[in-house]
């Protein structure tokens, strides 16, 4: 069975996280590889430095994914919203500064690098 690789953005060049007037937000993450074979769930936890806040009564947090040569895509926004196109084996989960990717029955098309994004008010960013 191929073994799927997740990797995670724990470095300034690997965490995407937007600043914007409210401070710089840093992003922690162990280990920065995580691998499941096709069918496992797998799930990837994201911890900011300062607790993640909101718009609307919903909190700014999204994931994204992307794959080599291509540019991130938007997975999830405001924690737990599917992006239109985002398969529902995806969900996202959390709240303050700890949130969580799931994949669930992970295939061999969800490899890739997986970020996330703390934003104030919006846009995410979608392509």
């Amino acid at each position: 069975m191929k073994i799927i690789q997740f990797s995670y953005w724990i470095t300034d060049l690997h965490f995407l996280f937007v600043s914007e007037s409210r401070g710089q937000y840093t992003g922690t993450q162990t280990p920065a590889v995580k691998a499941g074979l096709p069918g496992q769930s797998v799930s990837l936890n994201c911890k900011t430095s300062s607790n993640v806040h909101g718009a609307g009564g919903k909190l700014c947090l999204a994931w994204y994914q992307q794959k080599p040569g291509a540019a991130p895509k938007l997975l999830i926004y405001y924690i737990s919203t599917l992006q239109s196109g985002t398969p529902s084996r995806f969900r996202g989960s959390g709240s303050g500064s700890d949130f969580t990717l799931t994949t669930s029955a992970v295939r061999a098309e969800d490899a890739g690098d997986c970020y996330c994004q703390s934003y104030h008010s919006g846009p995410v960013f979608t392509q």
